[in-house]
């Protein structure tokens, strides 16, 4: 195993937290509207949700591998093609009413677990930004990395949420957030269609039979 493929593992897990989405958008919600503790109280519980569905995409990576090169490389096209789709919904995002009110959860920890684990695109985007990230790193990947790289992904959550907890809740991000929001969310689409020209690029020789041995 070599250290480009634990830092591909680490940086896909802190993206895949820190990168807007349905998650992150509920988590400043929360956290700007009821402070650090509830925002932290519901990062907590999605916890669950992101080891859950980051275990499945690499378990899903690792076993294309382990079937055959060319396999893993459909499936690094597929997410490619899965970015892009996402990447370019953010980019064509409209504004949204101004003013609106945050919401109010009497429960935040279980709010998150529930988010967490029944979000239909935690799966996928697992799949798609590890994927992304991994694919350098192919030849590396087994089974006896796995356990590994499950480790170095839950230090990545963990980055990330510290991070998030961090900045949620000031006046400064809910002033900004609300000001720049269009822009946030279309940086994000910038951010995913990198990572999908990232992931055909390495998919793509293998399909088209020009990939050294």
């Amino acid at each position: 195993m070599t250290q480009t493929l634990f830092f591909g593992a680490f940086l896909a897990a802190l993206l895949y937290v820190l990168i807007p989405g349905p998650a992150f958008l509920a988590l400043l919600g929360i956290g700007a509207g009821q402070g650090r503790k509830a925002g932290a109280l519901f990062m907590g519980g999605h916890l669950a949700g992101d080891i859950l569905w980051s275990t499945l995409a690499l378990v899903a990576i690792v076993g294309a591998k382990t079937i055959g090169s060319t396999i893993f490389d459909i499936l690094g096209l597929l997410c490619g093609v899965y970015l892009a789709w996402i990447g370019w919904t953010a980019l064509r995002a409209k504004p949204r009413g101004e003013n609106q009110p945050l919401m109010s959860v009497e429960r935040p920890y279980r709010r998150g677990l529930i988010f967490g684990l029944t979000n239909p695109k935690g799966y996928p985007v697992a799949l798609a930004t590890f994927t992304a990230l991994l694919a350098g790193s192919s030849n590396a990947l087994d089974f006896h990395a796995l356990p590994a790289l499950l480790a170095v992904s839950f230090l990545g959550f963990l980055a990330a949420d510290i991070i998030l907890i961090g900045i949620i809740g000031a006046s400064v991000v809910r002033r900004f957030y609300r000001r720049h929001e269009l822009a946030i969310v279309r940086l994000s689409g910038v951010l995913f269609m990198g990572f999908a020209v990232q992931a055909i690029w390495h998919a793509a020789p293998g399909l088209l039979g020009m990939r050294k041995p």
